[in-house]
């Protein structure tokens, strides 16, 4: 009898377990590539989260998410910010796509830990009204640039 339980106790610790693995920045960064499709390369990186049930996610995932927005604002901050201003012209533009594109992976992250947060009883809908504005401001802006090449910069960080 103690191995069923003990049995019981191990899976529904693993089903409790967080869906998302320790992920370096450039390992899950959609700023490469073409403009135009950032709402679905961000979805993407989010995609073993289960969305039908996200009153059944996890404190790890809420953490991985909070992680990504972080690594992201930093990655923003510390390598596009500085190449952006450094640069000109085509490539100037290039980073800002590539920039757009990380604030879309960045708002995409924080809405659905607020999603999350929602669907487990936390009032967060003043916050996740004002994060979904700023993320679909960005998707449109991404959209508006369809085609046009975006520039990936690698940044050392990582997910929690």
């Amino acid at each position: 009898m103690r191995f069923s339980i003990a049995l019981i106790a191990a899976c529904a610790a693993a089903v409790q377990a967080g869906v998302f693995t320790q992920k370096k920045y450039d390992d899950i960064s959609i700023s490469g590539g073409t403009a135009g499709n950032a709402e679905q390369e961000a979805l993407s990186v989010f995609s073993a989260l289960d969305m039908n049930n996200l009153a059944g996610a996890d404190d790890a995932d809420i953490d991985f998410l909070k992680s990504v927005n972080s690594i992201c604002n930093d990655a923003e901050d510390e390598a596009f910010n500085p190449a952006i201003d450094a640069a000109t012209g085509d490539a100037a533009d290039a980073l800002q796509r590539g920039k757009i594109k990380n604030k879309v992976l960045k708002l995409e992250a924080s809405v659905i830990r607020l999603m999350i947060q929602q669907a487990q009883g936390e009032d967060v809908s003043a916050d996740l009204a004002k994060e979904s504005k700023k993320l679909q401001n960005n998707i449109k802006q991404d959209e508006d640039e369809a085609g046009n090449e975006s520039t990936f910069l690698s940044f050392d960080a990582t997910t929690s």
